[in-house]
C-alpha cells in the first residue's frame, strides 16, 4: 500500500495542506544518532548532567526529533534547501511526538515553504521549524506515480 503523503504529492500539493504523523524515540535510537553525528553531549547520556540543567531525565538529540521532517520530505519528494529549528522544550526518551508539517507557499517553479510544529503527548509544543525546498514538478510526479504502480519497492513506509 502506498503511503498517503506520496499519493497526495502525485495528485498535487497546495498551500494549507497539512501532514501529521507521530514517532517515539528510544534511548537506543538517540544514542545511535549520537554515534552517527558524534554528539556526545552529557545531556543525552548522564543523569547528573541533566539534573544540574534542571531536566527530569536524559533528553533526545534535538536534531533526531527535528529529523521527523524527513518523513514528510521523503514521501512527497521535497528537496530541502533550508531548515531553521527552534527547540522549545526537551523531548525525553519514549515521549510520543506529533509532527505537523503545513505547506505555506508554493511557486510555479516548485519552490516552496513550510512550517513544522512538534508536540509531545501532553500537547505541549516542543519544537518549531521553518522549511524551504522544492516540490516535484509534473515530470517528477509522473515518476512518483510509476513508482507507486510498481509497488514503491524502495519506500519502507509503503
Amino acid at each position: 500500500m502506498t503511503h498517503s503523503f506520496r499519493k497526495k504529492a502525485v495528485q498535487g500539493l497546495k498551500p494549507g495542506d497539512c501532514f501529521v504523523y507521530t514517532r517515539q524515540f528510544s534511548k537506543e535510537e538517540s544514542w545511535a544518532f549520537g554515534d552517527l553525528t558524534r554528539d556526545y553531549n552529557p545531556v543525552h547520556y548522564d543523569s547528573r548532567w541533566t539534573g544540574a540543567k534542571g531536566f527530569k531525565g536524559l533528553i533526545c538529540h534535538g536534531l533526531l526529533v527535528g529529523g521527523m521532517i524527513c518523513e514528510f520530505g521523503g514521501q512527497v519528494g521535497w528537496l530541502a534547501t533550508g531548515m531553521e529549528f527552534k527547540f522549545i522544550r526537551p523531548v525525553y526518551f519514549n515521549d510520543r511526538i506529533e509532527c505537523r508539517v503545513t505547506l505555506t507557499r508554493i511557486e510555479e517553479n516548485g519552490r516552496a515553504e513550510a512550517e513544522a510544529e512538534f508536540f509531545n503527548q501532553e500537547g505541549i509544543r516542543v519544537c518549531l521549524a521553518r522549511l524551504t525546498g522544492r516540490l516535484p514538478l509534473e515530470d517528477e510526479k509522473q515518476i512518483l506515480s510509476r513508482m507507486m504502480e510498481e509497488g514503491d519497492p524502495t519506500n519502507k513506509l509503503s
